[in-house]
């Protein structure tokens, strides 16, 4: 299995998609949440590019449903939810359709589209998320959201955690230093994943906004036995392993 890593969306190259797996990270905190979500019973979650497509969607649904998202960390009025995955818990979210919008995590997903398999990855459901895509029996491409445009130190440490659980089903053929740089970053933090995740810049935004609980969530190590697969276009993720 050969395994690379991609830092952001706007790095992305035919080869990075075509034929491959494709995992995205946006560890803090729309993987994080989406997976929160799963595990809670969520029916599916559609993915927006901005929060207006998002709100309108929702509008039009007649079905249970959550209008999830962040604009500046922060839940846009008018909003269920926002991006925190403590807040996703089986009383809100259970057989519920989610529409939901995030400043970066959201549009990784959309730029990942032309991928043979996706999934949605997280440090929380790390190793769930390896045997699905080992399972998968394809070369894989690991790719961060990054935040505004920048290089998102726990995204990194998602791939690392996610590379390290493939690691122990099959051997794994690193195709980049950009690879071996999140393999050797999630191996001298994952004693400490939530000392790494605070001091990360987008750990400081969680934190300047007060919602430190989120990098405790976020933080929990293989804490989630779910695996979000992302099915259709526009884009839906569903726990993997669901009938669509």
């Amino acid at each position: 299995m050969r395994v690379d890593v991609v830092l952001l969306p706007g790095d992305l190259q035919p080869q990075h998609l075509s034929g491959r797996a494709v995992v995205v990270f946006d560890v803090l905190r729309a993987t994080t949440s989406m997976a929160a979500a799963l595990a809670a019973g969520a029916r599916e979650i559609r993915i927006f590019s901005d929060i207006a497509s998002a709100s309108a969607a929702r509008k039009s649904c007649t079905s249970p449903a959550l209008l999830c998202g962040e604009q500046n960390a922060l839940a846009p009025p008018g909003f269920d939810l926002g991006n925190s995955p403590p807040a996703f818990t089986p009383e809100n979210s259970d057989d519920r359709t989610l529409f939901i919008s995030t400043t970066n995590g959201t549009r990784a997903i959309l730029a990942a589209r032309g991928a043979a398999m996706m999934f949605i990855g997280a440090l929380v459901n790390a190793s769930a998320t390896a045997r699905a895509v080992a399972a998968m029996g394809l070369n894989v491409t690991l790719l961060c959201a990054g935040t505004n445009g920048k290089i998102a130190m726990e995204d990194l440490l998602g791939c690392g955690a996610v590379l390290a659980a493939l690691n122990s089903i099959r051997p794994v053929i690193e195709e980049s230093d950009t690879t071996r740089i999140a393999r050797r970053l999630f191996a001298a933090a994952r004693l400490d994943l939530l000392a790494a995740l605070r001091e990360s810049q987008g750990g400081q935004n969680v934190l300047g906004v007060n919602l430190g609980p989120d990098i405790d969530f976020a933080a929990s190590l293989d804490r989630l036995d779910v695996v979000g697969r992302v099915v259709g276009d526009p884009p839906v993720v569903v726990a993997a392993g669901a009938r669509v």
